[in-house]
């Protein structure tokens, strides 16, 4: 089921002192076709321990190749390797792209996008405004960039060529901590920031969709604002890829609450076979599995991907943290197994339903 398949690293561009672009090349070219806007999930063993990491793709659809941009991480193993130790010709493990985090191309429609990324959430982002110019050619797109300074702009270049390429299309608005001019564009993008932003530079009323990447505190308040100015949930995009407190405490919280309590006889079913077992009130379904040396496909373990989603056929569950699956998906019983707990008796899972 957690199928991984080898990518060849091709090139590696540093687009920043402590940031990469890695150009990878699939055996399989077909099984990494991929959405503007999604992810590949890595596995890489470190010292006999297992890391999985996402990591965006940053390429569009039309560029020809497949590229991930990857930001070192004070103390984070994989990035770490990633920009210090991997070289042209290594191979990487990934799953086959996943995500949900774009919005359908519709070439005949003259739509206006609004993009929020913050450091490395450019990445996503940058995937979906390179589609969004080639593919939707009447359309328009305003990217609000933040970062700390000049120097942690990553894909710098890049971006700045996009905006000469698609003048008229293509808006850029760099917003810095430290650096600028202008106090419009220097500080933290936070909830006052948008609205003098929607009121000097952006028309909120004409966005079709506008797509946030970046830390949650930051995504929030700039949700917080687009909703404030009349922007509907649906028309508002999240990608995230760090757990929140909010879940953490959650989860404390469970596990208090299940002390004493019987287990859930638990029914999982991988490839089309179903596996029995008793699951602990405080053990999250994808653990249970994981626990029963289950091939489940997992990554982030903190509810802000999708590659742990699967559909509950029977019983009832709480679903602690969900920042990738839609309401829609929800409403139709998708969970994040990472997150879901059972509350019945009786629970039946799908993974082969995603």
């Amino acid at each position: 089921m957690a199928q991984f398949l080898p990518l060849t690293v091709t090139d590696i561009h540093h687009t920043i002192r402590d940031a990469v672009v890695l150009t990878l090349q699939p055996e399989n070219p077909d099984a990494f076709a991929f959405t503007q806007g999604q992810y590949l999930t890595f596995k890489q063993d470190f010292d006999g321990t297992e890391l999985r990491r996402n990591y965006s793709i940053c390429t569009g659809l039309d560029d020809g190749k497949l590229q991930v941009g990857i930001k070192r991480v004070d103390g984070g193993a994989f990035s770490t390797f990633v920009n210090t130790e991997l070289r042209v010709g290594d191979t990487l493990l990934a799953m086959p792209p996943s995500g949900s985090f774009n919005t359908p191309i519709e070439p005949e429609k003259a739509k206006n996008y609004l993009g929020f990324a913050g450091g490395s959430g450019v990445t996503p982002v940058l995937s979906i405004l390179r589609t969004v110019m080639t593919r939707e050619p009447e359309s328009t797109f305003t990217l609000i960039y933040a970062n700390r300074a000049v120097g942690t702009i990553m894909f710098r270049e890049e971006l700045e060529d996009l905006k000469n390429r698609y003048m008229g299309r293509l808006t850029l608005i760099h917003v810095l901590e430290t650096g600028q001019d202008i106090d419009l564009f220097t500080g933290r993008v936070d909830q006052d920031k948008c609205a003098a932003l929607f009121k000097s530079w952006i028309d909120i009323g004409n966005i079709d969709t506008a797509f946030i990447c970046g830390p949650e505190p930051m995504m929030l308040a700039i949700a917080e604002a687009l909703k404030t100015h009349g922007l509907a949930d649906g028309q508002i995009k999240f990608e995230l890829f760090s757990e929140s407190q909010k879940g953490q405490l959650a989860k404390q919280e469970l596990k208090e609450r299940a002390k004493g309590q019987a287990g859930t006889h638990t029914t999982v079913i991988i490839d089309g076979t179903g596996h029995q077992f008793e699951m602990p009130k405080d053990q999250s379904v994808l653990e249970t599995a994981l626990a029963n040396d289950l091939d489940a496909p997992f990554s982030c373990k903190a509810g802000v991907c999708s590659t742990c989603k699967a559909k509950v056929i029977e019983g009832e569950y709480e679903m602690l943290t969900n920042h990738a699956l839609e309401d829609y998906e929800v409403e139709a019983g998708f969970v994040l197994t990472c997150q879901c707990y059972a509350l019945s008796d009786t629970l039946v899972v799908d993974y082969d339903q995603h």
